[in-house]
């Protein structure tokens, strides 16, 4: 395989007008050409210009990249493209909230699991945790999968949220 043909995972962070609709035609954007978003969070980021950041992270061959991000240029809601993957360092984190239902030795080994990962227990009865683990989208996909044998019973994630490192804003 040719090195720019390989499938590689991109976070991209668009900055758009805060109004009814402006969503919907971003996701149009990738499911009218068949490309997939793997995580897509939505924030106001500033009230008095009434502007949000929609941060979106997709996969794709690097053409297929560059597609995607001209054609969110093209949008007339949108004021910035930036692929925070290719335009320096950042930080991403992800934000999961995992019910395990568990007794006895389950239980105790699914506490260790969760200090081990820094996770949180933010809810307990006699026979369920719900812990709250934060990090890489890597990190929150280990836990859930350590957790899976012990008694997982649900899962609910935030997607990632990403912001470039250093002074300028996206």
């Amino acid at each position: 395989m040719i090195k720019n043909e390989e499938i590689q995972r991109h976070t991209i962070a668009v900055l758009v007008d805060n109004e009814s609709g402006v969503l919907a035609r971003v996701i149009g954007l990738f499911s009218g050409r068949g490309y997939n978003i793997e995580s897509l969070t939505v924030a106001e980021v500033d009230a008095t210009e009434k502007l949000s950041r929609i941060t979106i992270v997709t996969s794709g061959t690097k053409m297929i990249i560059e597609q995607i991000k001209n054609q969110l240029r093209r949008l007339v809601p949108v004021y910035k493209v930036h692929d925070l993957t290719t335009e320096g360092p950042h930080v991403s984190r992800e934000l999961a909230l995992v019910k395990v239902t568990a007794t006895g030795d389950k239980r105790v080994e699914s506490l260790r699991i969760a200090d081990i990962f820094r996770a949180r227990a933010i809810d307990s009865t006699n026979e369920s945790f719900v812990f709250e683990v934060v990090g890489a989208t890597e990190k929150v996909d280990a836990f859930i999968s350590l957790m899976a044998p012990l008694g997982l019973a649900d899962v609910s994630r935030t997607g990632v949220v990403a912001i470039a490192r250093g002074p300028n804003p996206i």
